[in-house]
């Protein structure tokens, strides 16, 4: 079992069902948005890319995770005026987030799918921001933030998949991998 990702994340996601990747992999490729690529396609392209990055033989599961307001992405924000920006965009309403999974058997069969969940922010302070803002938790986060972490004290709604907010959609990842056939 290999882990198409160096999110730590997502690895401590699959420990918490039972999977012990034997090798966790960080694929390196391009993650720009195509203009005018909507979020689901875009969430489903990074995870099938990674997942063809990765050249190891055996089950490997790669995954991304999109946060999107309306149909604009939001980015893995690594500068604090991007993370703020993101936050003022995000107080006050609800936004979706797409997390693409891709797996692939050992005889190459390759399957995937988009889990859409829905969040939504209560609205911020400027104060309440720029406190978060400062804890630096944001830094290359989709969206500008990690819902657990700080800003869940932020979170007054979640619809969906928790574990595919965070990064990896659990229950519909141990699916695609039972349909292969893998087995623990």
């Amino acid at each position: 079992m290999i882990l198409a990702s160096a999110s730590p994340r997502r690895l401590e996601l699959l420990r918490q069902i039972g999977i012990e990747p034997d090798e966790v992999f960080a694929p390196d490729i391009d993650e720009t948005p195509r203009p005018a690529e909507p979020p689901r396609t875009y969430a489903l392209r990074m995870a099938t890319e990674k997942l063809a990055a990765c050249p190891k033989p055996g089950f490997v599961i790669a995954a991304d995770t999109v946060v999107a307001a309306g149909a604009r992405i939001l980015p893995k924000t690594e500068i604090l005026a991007e993370a703020a920006k993101c936050l003022r965009l995000l107080s006050g309403r609800r936004h979706r987030v797409y997390t693409g999974v891709a797996v692939r058997a050992p005889d190459g069969k390759i399957t995937s799918r988009v889990v859409i969940s829905v969040v939504g922010f209560a609205r911020l302070s400027e104060a309440q921001a720029q406190e978060y803002l400062a804890t630096s938790e944001w830094r290359g986060k989709a969206g500008g933030y990690a819902i657990q972490g700080k800003a869940a004290a932020f979170i007054d709604f979640v619809s969906g998949s928790y574990s595919g907010i965070v990064g990896l959609p659990l229950h519909e990842t141990a699916s695609l991998l039972r349909g292969l056939g893998w087995r623990p």
